[in-house]
């Protein structure tokens, strides 16, 4: 992780140990993953309790979510930072030089 933008020169971590709650946006990319490639297996199958479709689906997802983790990681830490930071659409043409 850079210590700086490039761009506008903020720091990218405000105190130790900021990226901590990157976890909890992480896990709730991977539960709303989970839940919408249920639905979508369970409207591909016919899912019912009686069968066991649940035994394809899980592993499938499992190995989705760990190809796409370091995917995943590097979106919560993005969304992550945007709550924290504001952008300044009109920063280019207010500051020439940066700081």
């Amino acid at each position: 992780m850079v210590e700086r933008c490039t761009v506008c020169s903020q720091r990218t971590e405000l105190e130790p140990g900021f990226y901590h709650g990157t976890g909890y946006v992480s896990y709730a990319l991977t539960v709303g993953f989970s839940i919408v490639t249920f639905v979508i297996w369970e409207l591909a199958t016919g899912y019912t309790f009686k069968n066991k479709e649940l035994f394809w689906w899980l592993p499938i997802n499992i190995t989705a979510l760990l190809l796409m983790q370091p995917w995943l990681m590097r979106l919560s830490r993005v969304i992550w930072l945007t709550a924290f930071f504001k952008s300044d659409d009109q920063y280019h043409q207010n500051n020439t030089q940066i700081k």
